[in-house]
């Protein structure tokens, strides 16, 4: 946990999740880091399970990603396609998120910059 300024204890991630085109797009904003890698992995299990394997990350709001984080990304990545799903990363930046380039998995996720950009290569 992280304290705001007003003194309020603030969450170090913040997910939230809404339909889009049969989609599930949740919204990711905070680190992603082993502090919420528990917290993360609870949330995708849930989505995934109470709404099938059609998911999309946006990931626009990460302020740090760490390797573990990472690993369950690819983790949901592997479960949707196996499903028969769709899986898309949304707003991916480097700059936050460069573990993704250092391992290569940038070259293999589906990443895109917008939702409207994710949904028309879904058909």
């Amino acid at each position: 946990m992280t304290v705001s300024e007003n003194g309020e204890r603030a969450s170090a991630l913040t997910l939230t999740s809404a339909l889009a085109d049969g989609v599930n797009v949740i919204r990711v904003t905070g680190l992603l880091d082993a502090t919420t890698r528990d917290q993360f992995a609870d949330y995708l299990a849930a989505e995934f399970g109470e709404h099938g394997p059609d998911m999309a990350l946006d990931l626009a709001g990460v302020t740090f990603m760490d390797s573990r984080a990472l690993g369950l990304i690819v983790h949901h990545w592997q479960l949707s396609t196996g499903a028969g799903g769709k899986f898309a990363l949304i707003g991916v930046e480097y700059a936050k998120t460069k573990v993704m380039w250092i391992t290569g998995l940038a070259q293999r996720l589906p990443l895109y910059d917008t939702i409207d950009d994710a949904l028309a290569a879904f058909g």
